[in-house]
């Protein structure tokens, strides 16, 4: 996720220069063609390029709001992870102060759910803080979170009957556990149901087809500035359509994804410092982008 302003702009920049690239040498044939060798059907009426603009801003300010929408839910999700994870931590000190390894299995579990929403193949923190036999059962599972959540209760609730507590101390751990599923499945949904593809692949379409059509109604009036009013434009609709089809995959690896592992390292440390243990440092952003 980016978090410094003005390297988002220049990483924005960035990302559309190609499609920019390629408007403006466009706008420059447009110019000589029309300009110097008076290739009339070059002159195309303002009026039908105006109405598209008109309907491409709507249909791209519908599909942002949709895409904005999964991204903010994924980050409220994982909001709730960290709530509940936290309070995992405080419970199991409680009530099973003798069992640090449950502390530790919890901190592993966002990094096994981020690896399971980032499609990745493995996850070394998630190794690192779990012990070897349970690291190999949970990852030969196919929902690797889900079966770490499993082992956890399986020993919660064999630690509670060994300690003789009443079932009331269980039922505050499992609600936790439940809460943790179910902010899990939220998760898994965003990420298993992608934006209709008129959402996805409309836009992109249609911003080249305007952006291609745009200089042949602006060259009579702007002549020779036409690249440059062309290019404006062009940029504003190509980075609304860039920001959209980033946020449309809030897991997805790259720059425009939720902060995963640094909130994976927040609960780490979150779990692991009141009980002793020494966890690993906090990420930190590098050239403007935290992971």
């Amino acid at each position: 996720m980016i978090i410094d302003k003005s390297r988002g702009l220049w990483i924005l920049l960035r990302e559309t220069f190609r499609p920019l690239f390629i408007l403006a040498i466009w706008d420059v044939v447009v110019v000589i063609g029309f300009q110097i060798y008076h290739q009339q059907w070059m002159e195309q009426p303002a009026l039908p390029i105006s109405l598209m603009g008109s309907a491409l801003a709507l249909f791209l300010g519908v599909r942002n709001n949709a895409a904005y929408a999964r991204w903010w839910e994924g980050r409220t999700l994982w909001g709730a992870v960290v709530n509940n994870t936290r309070s995992f931590g405080r419970q199991a000190a409680t009530l099973i102060a003798a069992r640090p390894d449950l502390a530790r299995a919890m901190a592993a579990y966002p990094y096994l759910l981020r690896m399971g929403l980032a499609g990745l193949a493995d996850s070394p923190d998630a190794k690192r803080l779990l012990d070897p036999g349970l690291y190999r059962r949970v990852m030969a599972r196919t929902n690797k979170a889900n079966a770490l959540l499993y082992e956890i209760g399986v020993e919660v609730a064999r630690q509670i009957k060994q300690d003789g507590l009443d079932g009331v101390a269980h039922g505050f751990i499992d609600r936790i556990l439940v809460d943790l599923a179910n902010a899990q499945g939220g998760l898994e949904r965003i990420r298993n149901t992608p934006l209709p593809v008129q959402y996805s692949v409309l836009p992109l379409m249609v911003t080249h087809l305007f952006c291609a059509v745009l200089p042949l109604s602006a060259v009579q009036t702007l002549g020779w500035i036409t690249p440059l009013g062309s290019s404006l434009v062009g940029f504003l609709f190509q980075a609304l359509d860039k920001s959209g089809r980033d946020l449309q995959t809030p897991f997805a690896p790259g720059i425009h994804a939720l902060p995963m592992l640094s909130m994976a390292r927040t609960i780490e440390i979150d779990l692991l410092e009141p009980i002793g243990q020494h966890p690993a440092p906090p990420e930190k952003p590098m050239r403007g982008v935290l992971l």
